[in-house]
């Protein structure tokens, strides 16, 4: 007999809680769960699960921002290819969408890894008090508790079945401060212009508000719908990282939630370890982050995008082209005016979309020439997207009504009823609503761009090439960036292999949306299998050029299998880190895939081996 979970709510909710568990919901609790190898967390189907009453306590508590959760997805599982079924898959590529559903997350799954699965129930939080609430019946319950505010993690780690989920997403509020000190920090640190962000946000709405409306700026991330706190948590880049640093190193403040329950507000002069921790630490590890404060940044005049793309028509010819491009980039675009991405694909092209800060247009047309130049005279070269630069004024860069007047720049929340500033990059389309095959990054240091050395890159990247794509994207790596930057962002417990990086490179598959048991929509595992193993091959030829151990790797863009995670990750840092996963969450109720602290656990983050 097949049971459907409401049904399995109703049976556990007949079977009373562990006399230990306290029946208070708010406050911090007197019960301490003992430390023991084969601690098991409760899933609806145990008998620990908490009743209904217990469950309505907690509603009570919270004046209705309990929801239970059913996934739109479900509903499709085994069913024909119907019109709702259909529209919901288009619906799959709209972050917009996604982030509104509190059963979705904007990547689907990953092949052999994990697939999108949602709570039993969430705590729709609108203050740090709803949270510390959902906090403490979560540990006072054995609940596994997964955090999500933007939805966007690869590695799964804001969604978990049999859960309770803290979603951030109506924390959204955005305040600007002309001269911020943090809290305990009067006469210690000056006043800074800066913008408090509430958890929720994402950053093309937060980007709208500071930049666009009050001429600041504020790093943060390249893709306009991720979550803001998500993204610190993790480190984080933007197109101008080279020129800003990463998005950790701007954090001022931060209040969270602990697991003991309590609303802490952390900054270098109170909590300065976890404080640390939260730059770049990994977003779930430490506590439920309520509200940011970033430092913001004066503007420049222009922003502005330079496109193009190039190709070799022989494998020896492409071997020349990477030894030029790789050359002119070391020469001309390794400085903190130039970020984002070029693409070196089999097919021995070269796809340049990069950005620029702090020229014009023009600028960037006369400094690219000698390049288009040579490429135009040489018979084995061929310019097949000539190159094209636009600029535009910084301030209108995330402004929605200015970039729905430039063709083929974004997309828009084109649901009944949306925001008009509901806008998405064209380029983030692909990754909404994906389903990965596999995902690799590793950061390539600077040293390998000087002249004797340049050769030894070159031979990597054409030979990773010949199994898969390889993307550079050289704002997620500091070298070359601006010095107060880089010193900004040594501050911060990310791997400081970024420190030295020119850039991340990241090899990558991916499918449309896909699930399985849904006709027309299940993914191809084959397929998927076949590019891991080809992107597997093309890291090999990456890490002759640098060591696996000594490249690091981006943890929100990163290997979901790598078995040496915590030193890709943070490398030296990590020691650090666990003490403060010790002092601040001694029990590991906040579980993420390979997150610090995590080694004694099962894979799904339920039961304690040691």
């Amino acid at each position: 007999m097949t049971i459907s979970r409401r049904d399995l709510l109703k049976g556990a909710g007949a079977i009373s809680v562990f006399p230990f568990l306290s029946a208070a919901i708010t406050g911090c609790a007197n019960v301490v769960v003992a430390k023991a190898s084969g601690f098991q967390r409760v899933r609806p189907s145990n008998p620990g699960w908490p009743s209904p009453a217990r469950w309505k306590s907690l509603e009570t508590v919270l004046k209705g921002k309990l929801i239970a959760i059913e996934s739109p997805l479900d509903a499709c599982v085994g069913a024909s290819q119907s019109v709702a079924c259909a529209s919901l898959f288009k619906e799959l590529k709209n972050p917009y969408f996604i982030g509104d559903n509190v059963a979705l997350t904007e990547t689907v799954g990953w092949a052999d890894a994990w697939t999108t699965a949602p709570s039993v129930y969430a705590v729709a939080a609108e203050t740090a008090a709803d949270v510390a609430a959902a906090v403490n019946f979560a540990r006072e319950n054995r609940l596994r508790l997964v955090v999500k505010g933007g939805g966007h993690s690869y590695l799964g780690t804001s969604n978990s079945a049999d859960s309770l989920l803290i979603w951030t997403r109506r924390m959204d509020k955005v305040t600007m401060h002309d001269a911020f000190v943090g809290q305990g920090c009067s006469g210690k640190v000056a006043a800074k212009p800066a913008v408090s962000v509430g958890a929720g946000a994402i950053w093309m709405r937060t980007y709208n508000k500071v930049v666009t409306r009050h001429g600041r700026y504020v790093q943060g991330g390249g893709c306009g719908t991720v979550g803001v706190a998500g993204l610190i948590q993790s480190g984080g880049f933007g197109s101008f990282s080279k020129n800003y640093g990463t998005a950790a190193a701007s954090l001022l403040e931060a209040e969270i939630v602990t697991a003991d329950g309590k609303i802490l507000i952390v900054n270098r002069c109170s909590h300065p370890e976890l404080f640390w921790a939260l730059k770049g630490g990994g977003g779930g590890s430490w506590g439920v982050v309520t509200r940011i404060t970033l430092q913001t940044h004066d503007l420049p005049e222009k922003f502005g995008a330079y496109f193009g793309t190039v190709k070799a028509k022989s494998d020896t010819a492409y071997r020349r082209l990477l030894e030029k491009f790789i050359a002119f980039y070391a020469e001309n675009l390794f400085n903190p005016h130039w970020g984002e991405q070029v693409s070196l694909n089999s097919d021995n092209s070269i796809k340049i979309y990069m950005v620029f800060q702090g020229i014009n247009k023009a600028q960037a047309h006369a400094l690219w020439k000698p390049f288009f130049d040579w490429i135009r005279s040489d018979p084995d070269m061929a310019v097949t997207a000539a190159p094209n630069a636009i600029d535009m004024p910084a301030r209108r860069f995330w402004d929605p009504a200015f970039l729905k007047r430039i063709p083929g720049l974004v997309f828009t929340d084109d649901r009944p009823g949306a925001s008009s500033d509901n806008v998405f990059w064209t380029g983030n389309l692909k990754e909404t609503g994906q389903y990965l095959h596999s995902y690799q990054s590793a950061w390539i240091p600077g040293a390998l761009l000087e002249k004797g050395r340049q050769a030894r890159l070159v031979d990597a990247f054409y030979a990773a090439s010949r199994h898969f794509n390889v993307s550079l994207h050289c704002n997620k790596g500091l070298a070359g960036g601006r010095p107060e930057a880089i010193e900004r962002s040594r501050d911060t417990a990310m791997n400081p292999a970024v420190l030295n990086a020119f850039a991340l490179v990241i090899i990558a598959a991916g499918s449309e949306p896909v699930y399985p048991g849904v006709p027309g929509h299940e993914p191809n595992v084959a397929a998927a299998r076949a590019d891991a193993v080809r992107i597997g091959k093309a890291m090999k030829e990456i890490y002759r050029a640098v060591p696996k151990n000594e490249a690091g790797a981006y943890v929100s863009e990163s290997d979901y299998f790598d078995t040496e995670w915590a030193q890709s990750y943070w490398g030296p840092n990590y020691p650090r880190l666990q003490a403060a996963k010790k002092k601040y969450d001694p029990e590991g109720l906040f579980f993420v895939h390979s997150g610090v602290g995590t080694e004694g656990w099962s894979k799904d983050g339920f039961t304690r081996k040691a």
